[in-house]
Order: C-alpha cells, then structure tokens, then sequence
C-alpha cells in the first residue's frame, strides 16, 4: 500500500539530491581548484553557501523520506551522509529510490546491512 505523501516526498528527496551532488561536484572539482591553484576565490564564495543551504534542504528531504518509510537511525545517517561526499548522493539516489520501492511493492524491508 503507498503511504501518503509519499511520491512526492521522494520526488523532493530526488531532486534535492541530485542538485546537491551537482553542486558539490562543481565546488571539488571547479570552485576550490580554482581557488588553490588560480588564486580565485569567486567560485568558492558563490557556490559553497549555496550549496551549504541547500544541504540543509536535503537534510530535511532526508528526514521527512526516512519519517514515512520508517528507517533506522543508522539508514539515516547513512543517506545524510552520502550528501557531503562528491558522486556517493549520485549512487545514493539510486539505492534509496530502490529502498522505496521495495517497500511500497509490499516487500520486506532490507536489513541494516545493505544500507551501506
């Protein structure tokens, strides 16, 4: 059975996590090369608060996902996480879009284990 409320809040959940990887990736790989080896710091001063904000915004997509599928502590942290390390949000969309679906088909919930 779907529970309420919860495409959208996977929807939310997957934009914000691409948007956030995207903009990590672009503040590593750009903006703090930039700095370090061009001595501009323009990058860095434009998208590192952005993206500290909107990492706040996945935070909360996070945390009202995890509020209606029910996960552990442990997933939660995990899935948090995941948006501070450049390319793992990428791959973490995809397990936690998979994690979802499986318990909306009814399925048994994966164990801990499998939250890496």
């Amino acid at each position: 059975m779907l529970k309420r409320g919860l495409p959208g809040a996977l929807a939310r959940y997957r934009v914000i996590a691409w948007t956030v990887g995207v903009l990590l990736l672009l503040l590593t790989l750009v903006a703090m090369p930039l700095k370090y080896f061009a001595h501009n710091d323009i990058g860095v001063l434009l998208v590192a608060p952005v993206h500290g904000w909107l990492y706040v915004a996945y935070l909360i997509a996070t945390a009202d996902l995890a509020r209606r599928v029910q996960w552990s502590v442990k997933r939660v942290v995990v899935v948090a996480l995941s948006g501070t390390i450049p390319f793992v949000s990428f791959m973490m969309e995809r397990q936690v879009r998979q994690w979802v679906q499986l318990t909306t088909r009814g399925g048994k919930e994966p164990s801990a284990a499998s939250a890496r």
